[in-house]
């Protein structure tokens, strides 16, 4: 996948299936990979409606209901997120760490934090203020 970007989606979809044939209803397996790109693909704002603007063609309904509404038993996907997850890390050893320190942070509104720089990844980020317990 290195150097090639035209079909990211195409990518992401065929990554996506083991987990979107795990999902119970037609329209979250329609909506999943929807989802996702909208994540993790191009556009600063990541709430449903520009999502639904970039992804879905503006069809903020179908995208929203998709996230917010009703219950639905995420068993499932996560028991496919446990054997993609060993694929790639294997081992009955093996430990997953996700960590998200490095994502910068945007905005100005830090809850028991303040603004300082990351040296390591050279950009803005935040610490915990010494003053919050």
């Amino acid at each position: 996948m290195v150097g090639r970007t035209s079909d990211w989606r195409g990518d992401l979809g065929r990554w996506l299936k083991p987990f979107r044939d795990r999902l119970d209803h037609k329209a979250r397996r329609q909506m999943c990979p929807l989802f996702v790109s909208g994540l993790i693909g191009p556009g600063d704002r990541k709430s449903v409606q520009p999502m639904a603007e970039r992804v879905a063609l503006g069809d903020y309904d179908q995208l929203h209901h998709f996230i917010a509404a009703g219950l639905w038993d995420a068993g499932p996907v996560e028991a496919e997120l446990l054997v993609q997850a060993d694929k790639l890390v294997g081992g009955s050893d093996a430990v997953l760490v996700i960590d998200d320190t490095a994502i910068p942070r945007k905005g100005t509104a830090f809850g028991g934090c303040r603004r300082a720089v990351c040296v390591g990844a050279g950009q803005d980020g935040e610490l915990p203020d010494p003053g919050c317990r």
